[in-house]
């Protein structure tokens, strides 16, 4: 089962979370969620494991539990919704064209 883990430290490692999480069970994966521009931790991870009560204890006993001196969130992970558009640009702004009728209309 699949965790999503928020409103982690900027401080907070992988590591961190590795041993947090194996506390209740087996671990398969642990990917922390950083900005490719800066390499700065966005605050929030996914930890993946094993079997599906120990995922779920870990929810129960990790949820709103202090983590590097922040109440962290625990939850399973929804499924990723799919992004419209190449990589983000150009989507959003409307039927595009059109001449005279103002930046990001509809008609």
């Amino acid at each position: 089962m699949k965790l999503y883990v928020g409103n982690l430290s900027y401080e907070t490692t992988e590591d961190t979370l590795r041993n947090a999480f194996s506390q209740h069970g087996a671990i398969d994966s642990v990917s922390l969620i950083v900005d490719r521009d800066t390499g700065r931790s966005k605050g929030f991870a996914f930890v993946e494991m094993a079997n599906d009560d120990e995922a779920k204890a870990a929810i129960e006993a990790l949820n709103g539990s202090e983590v590097d001196g922040r109440i962290i969130k625990v939850s399973e992970a929804r499924p990723q919704e799919r992004r419209g558009g190449g990589r983000g640009f150009g989507g959003g702004r409307g039927r595009g064209g059109g001449g005279g009728r103002g930046y990001g209309s509809r008609y």
